[in-house]
């Protein structure tokens, strides 16, 4: 819906809440009634899970009434309209704006937890149906997939005690074993193209900074090839040690 067609709905809607609000005895139709009324249609919308006309509703009453009694808690309910529609970058941009114009608001960690999914769901099998994923997934671009690790990482640093922090930490252990896995995906590319150095840089990183992932067992097999291939024996011997090591533990 462009511009314009956004304008004449959000007229059109108050003029149809001027006309429905209007009381059979006449009573004088106010502001408040119809900031209530459509505020109370964006809440139907939302429960039976129309979004797209949930977005509308809202999107109305934030426009004609940016300083109404609702005006918050209709942004706040944007993200979310938006996220469910499946409106991932518009969920952003609201969750940002949100943020930005009320960092104290009690809906605020929910924005930043909101933005943190929106940034990685533009596939919904990925935080959808999980069990369901191909084993080609960490073959993909993964910049998304980094830059929700990062928001849901910054959500948990500022709200550690939030009733999502739980769903949170799951999404970013999951997103944590997919870019290990394409980080090995990449190691084990530069094995194959005798570029053995890139290869360890890209093992090293798993198992520094990684080392809760199961690919760190692989990373370690990488690095010990890698320097053998090199010529560094004592090396390979080190990382041999480690990978033992590691193995007992698990």
């Amino acid at each position: 819906m462009n511009l314009l067609k956004k304008k004449i709905f959000n007229v059109l809607i108050l003029l149809f809440f001027v006309i429905s609000c209007a009381s059979d005895d006449g009573e004088k139709v106010t502001i408040e009634m119809i900031e209530k009324d459509l505020y109370d249609q964006a809440q139907s919308r939302l429960k039976t899970g129309n979004y797209a006309a949930a977005i509308l509703s809202l999107e109305a009453l934030e426009k004609q009434f940016p300083f109404g009694k609702y005006a918050e808690q209709a942004q706040s309910e944007l993200i979310f309209a938006y996220y469910k529609s499946s409106s991932f970058e518009a969920a952003i941009s609201a969750a940002d704006r949100f943020i930005s114009l009320h960092p104290r608001h009690p809906n605020t960690p929910y924005a930043f937890y909101l933005k943190g999914l929106a940034k990685f769901t533009d596939d919904q099998t990925f935080f959808g149906d999980l069990p369901f994923l191909g084993d080609m997934t960490y073959k993909r671009d993964l910049s998304k997939a980094k830059e929700s690790f990062d928001d849901l990482s910054e959500f948990l640093t500022r709200y550690p005690e939030s009733e999502y922090a739980g769903n949170a930490r799951q999404r970013m252990i999951f997103l944590r074993n997919l870019i290990a896995k394409q980080e090995i995906y990449i190691a084990e590319y530069y094995i194959e193209r005798k570029a053995y150095v890139a290869a360890i840089n890209r093992a090293n990183y798993i198992i520094q900074h990684m080392s809760k992932t199961p690919e760190v067992l692989k990373a370690l097999e990488i690095s010990i090839i890698a320097y053998n291939e090199l010529g560094k024996e004592d090396l390979a011997q080190e990382a041999e040690e480690v990978l033992k090591a590691y193995k007992e533990k698990i």
